[in-house]
């Protein structure tokens, strides 16, 4: 089973929760209960401030924690603003990515970051995002593309 848990209003969670075949939810009705039905758990956040996850995610994050993600995989995925924020782009991933990896998911679906204009990103390890990074702001005509790539990449 899948779960697609989001931090934003903007409706990219519902088009990835709609190709990826899994429910979905806001992070603010995240619950540990809700989590134990599912193995797989793809996390999205948008991307705030100074590179930061959405605020709602920060009560998520404790959730995760709590709850242990020990068996369960996940994938990590951002939206972000490239040419406003092209020093922070969809750099609030990282948090969420550190955040499963502590609670002792097994992460995948990293992405190279060589097809997208950006110039700094906490998100990218190694010359890879840590996940999905869409720029829907930006390059829309990219982003059914790049969500269709990356799920055929995670094959969950």
């Amino acid at each position: 089973m899948k779960l697609v848990v989001f931090g934003s209003s903007t409706g990219m969670c519902e088009e990835i929760a709609e190709k990826a075949g899994a429910d979905c939810i806001n992070v603010t009705d995240l619950t540990a209960e809700k989590l134990s039905g599912y193995d797989t758990l793809f996390l999205g956040t948008s991307t705030w401030g100074a590179g930061e996850m959405q605020d709602d995610w920060y009560d998520g994050v404790k959730v995760l924690k709590e709850a242990g993600l020990s068996g369960k995989t996940v994938a990590i995925f951002g939206c972000g603003d490239s040419e406003s924020y092209s020093d922070t782009f969809c750099g609030g991933m990282k948090e969420l990515h550190d955040a499963a990896v502590d609670a002792g998911a097994k992460v995948v679906g990293a992405v190279d970051a060589s097809g997208y204009t950006y110039d700094d990103s906490e998100a990218v390890v190694d010359g890879k995002f840590v996940g999905l990074a869409l720029d829907d702001v930006n390059e829309p005509e990219k982003t059914d593309d790049r969500i269709d790539a990356w799920l055929a990449q995670l094959a969950l």
